[in-house]
């Protein structure tokens, strides 16, 4: 019975594998030039203006497709509403501070007037992701086209695929290779912190009121990030939801390598980025990175991203092409 059962599980990983590079194979940088061209310009017009409007949309629509990715795979399913019978994944706690929502829609709405009905919202997010990067000095990489968008969105899916921001280094690991990314697509990919906000709340518990802790603070943290951090969220109920920069070194609106120089030093927000340098292996990718030419992190982030945004798509005849990425047709 036992080797049935481990023929069986097999079996079905040979299929998944050969199925998910058939969906691959499928996907094209030039996928629309007969139906829809011009339609990846539109996308960046949009997205360039609202980045340009405000740098802090960069980290935004970043996060955006990564938190689509890691749920049901890059197909927008994190877009949809919720239903009077089921809540979506945008309403799970973890995507609650979701930003970049309306710029995706205005992607979608200019692209409904010249070619209705073919370009997908799931290939919006994917390249909205990368001109948003790309207008604030950040790495570029190729964007292959013709991913379909899904008809099924659920918050608890959201809650069980995300990794958390206290997750240890094996958790992160056995997260990211639950979809096809490995260990040091992880340790790069965890270099989007280098932009973007979080609230004083995900930090005050760390420099406040940390558990066994002589002056309120993790003993971990460096005493000058402790004292910054502080300044910027004093211990008070009203300024919970206060945004301070995840990597305040440069405002955290410059994308480079600098994150992965104060996770070394200390001076992290989240676990997870410690949890980083907590192995020998971790440590010693992190510190190759600190130690390279940041072009060379950037090229690293931009082959991991374009890895992330081929997880689990459809192609072909799955799934549809959504007329408003926030339902389904």
């Amino acid at each position: 019975m036992a080797a049935k059962l481990s023929s069986s599980v097999l079996l079905f990983i040979g299929l998944a594998v050969l199925y998910a590079a058939i969906a691959d194979a499928q996907l094209s940088e030039s996928f629309y030039s007969k139906s829809c061209p011009g339609g990846v310009a539109a996308v960046a017009n949009v997205v360039n203006t609202a980045v340009r409007n405000d740098r802090r949309n960069a980290a935004g629509l970043l996060r955006l497709h990564f938190h689509d990715c890691f749920v049901r795979g890059c197909d927008a399913s994190v877009l949809l509403f919720s239903t009077a019978s089921s809540k979506a994944e945008k309403d799970a706690p973890p995507n609650l501070s979701l930003q970049g929502f309306s710029i995706i829609d205005q992607a979608k709405a200019a692209l409904e007037k010249t070619c209705p009905g073919v370009f997908s919202c799931s290939d919006i997010l994917a390249l909205a992701a990368r001109d948003a990067i790309s207008v604030i000095g950040g790495p570029q990489w190729k964007v292959p086209l013709g991913r379909r968008d899904g008809v099924v969105s659920l918050a608890t899916e959201a809650n069980s695929n995300l990794p958390s921001d206290k997750s240890s280094f094996s958790g992160l690991v056995s997260n990211f290779a639950k979809k096809g990314l490995s260990e040091s697509d992880m340790v790069v990919l965890s270099g989007a912190h280098t932009i973007g906000l979080t609230v004083c709340k995900s930090v005050t518990p760390r420099i406040y009121n940390f558990a066994g802790s002589v002056n309120g603070a993790d003993p971990y943290l460096n005493s000058t990030f402790v004292t910054e951090k502080r300044g910027l969220c004093p211990n008070n109920k009203s300024s919970a939801n206060k945004f301070i920069a995840i990597d305040s070194t440069k405002g955290g609106q410059s994308f480079d390598k600098n994150y992965y120089s104060n996770v070394f030093a200390h001076k992290a927000i989240f676990k997870s980025d410690d949890a980083l340098i907590s192995t020998s292996s971790g440590r010693t990718k992190v510190l190759d990175i600190i130690r390279s030419p940041q072009s060379k992190f950037f090229s690293q982030f931009g082959l991991a991203m374009e890895k992330m945004g081929r997880i689990g798509v459809l192609t072909g005849s799955q799934g549809q092409i959504r007329k408003t990425c926030s339902k389904k047709n």
